[in-house]
């Protein structure tokens, strides 16, 4: 049966000339560059994961900035709080919230010894974000390894401090989390959770390779003695953005990153309710993009790039009848290949919901993402961090 598929390949290739040749090439081009990103940096997502061994305790410094975030903080802080861990305190920086947040972080106070609250006063004179706020929180900090959450966030247990911290060790300055968002019903659920879940996979498997180009705010580690040798945000300030990262991708070394998949070691974070809350949350990540290293913006290019090709020369040559088994031959293995890793990624990251959905989402995700990262960077000066 295989030989007799090859044998019919052969002869369709064969018998094709001029435009569609150039047009099968092409797609075959597009093709080979996915299955390069898949089967060599991707795959990686399924691999089996060594255990870690228990390390001796590390005292951890986890940072929170909070602007008007009273009803979270009331909520999700305690859960922050209650680790099960014996060494780390906890920094909240409440960056000139007019809520009731200063009210709630007193409660906090009373009952938490290892609770530290620090405050910024209102400056009309200069521009502030999330850079300062988390600036002045890692200052106050007492401890060498600093874990950054949202205030917004939920670790995903108990054990969130416990595991991150299995990787503190002497080699490693950095330590890639998983920060994914809470199921809600809708679409856009899905698709926030999607988007999260594949980048994810991206920035695990590269780091995983030996190119670690970013990490998030709501789940990351590192050291502070690294942040003040750095001079912290100082060569993107002016940027809103950039916090978590450019900061990785301007200071992250291949040998000296670590990333947890265990799921003890993830935060939940609140998933955006409308499509424009999280337009204008994507927009702000974007605007970063611009200032990562040459070779990062050109692998993260080159996939979206060839999958959205791939894609329209496929429905493209399906409508020529001697084209449609190259075409479908390509576009299953493809799928399979896809399906497999978004499956293994679902799985590790425990994203419900999404298997069925995932093709959709492969398909749409880079023209909303393109449009997103212009806007991002059209608009970069008006956009605030809350």
């Amino acid at each position: 049966m295989k030989i007799i598929m090859i044998e019919k390949l052969i002869e369709v290739l064969s018998d094709i000339n001029g435009w569609q040749f150039w047009l099968v090439c092409s797609l075959a081009l597009a093709w080979l560059i996915e299955m390069l990103y898949y089967l060599i940096v991707f795959v990686r997502v399924g691999r089996k994961k060594k255990q870690v061994p228990y390390n001796p305790v590390v005292p951890v410094s986890v940072i929170i900035c909070a602007k008007n975030e009273a009803d979270n903080l009331k909520e999700r802080l305690g859960y922050v709080l209650d680790q099960d861990y014996p060494d780390f305190e906890v920094v909240v920086v409440n960056d000139q919230s007019t809520d009731d947040t200063e009210l709630i972080l007193d409660e906090y106070k009373q009952k938490y010894p290892n609770l530290y609250v620090t405050e910024i006063s209102h400056n009309p004179q200069f521009r502030q974000g999330k850079k300062l706020a988390l600036t002045i929180g890692i200052k106050a900090a007492k401890n060498e390894w600093l874990l950054l959450t949202d205030a917004d966030c939920i670790p995903a247990s108990k054990n969130w401090i416990r595991m991150m911290s299995q990787y503190f060790t002497e080699d490693k300055d950095f330590v890639l989390g998983y920060g994914g968002y809470e199921e809600r019903p809708g679409l856009l659920n899905k698709l926030i959770r999607y988007d999260a879940g594949f980048i994810a996979m991206q920035y695990f498997t590269f780091a995983e390779a030996g190119m670690p180009y970013m990490g998030v705010g709501r789940n990351l580690a590192y050291r502070k003695s690294l942040f003040v040798k750095s001079k912290g945000f100082v060569s993107h300030s002016r940027l809103m953005s950039g916090d978590d990262d450019l900061f990785v991708n301007e200071n992250a070394k291949k040998s000296r990153v670590a990333v947890s998949y265990h799921p003890d070691s993830f935060t939940m974070c609140e998933s955006k309710e409308t499509f424009y809350q999280w337009n204008s949350q994507k927009q702000r990540h974007f605007s970063a993009s611009e200032r990562y290293k040459g070779s990062h913006k050109f692998l993260l290019a080159t996939e979206p790039i060839a999958r959205s090709y791939f894609y329209l020369a496929a429905v493209a040559l399906s409508f020529f009848e001697p084209l449609y088994l190259v075409t479908g031959t390509l576009f299953l293995t493809r799928y399979l290949v896809f399906q497999y890793t978004i499956c293994k990624t679902a799985n590790r990251f425990k994203i419900n919901g999404i298997k069925v959905l995932a093709l959709l989402f492969d398909i749409i995700l880079p023209y909303i993402n393109l449009v997103q990262m212009i806007l991002g960077n059209l608009r970069k000066e008006r956009l605030k961090w809350k």
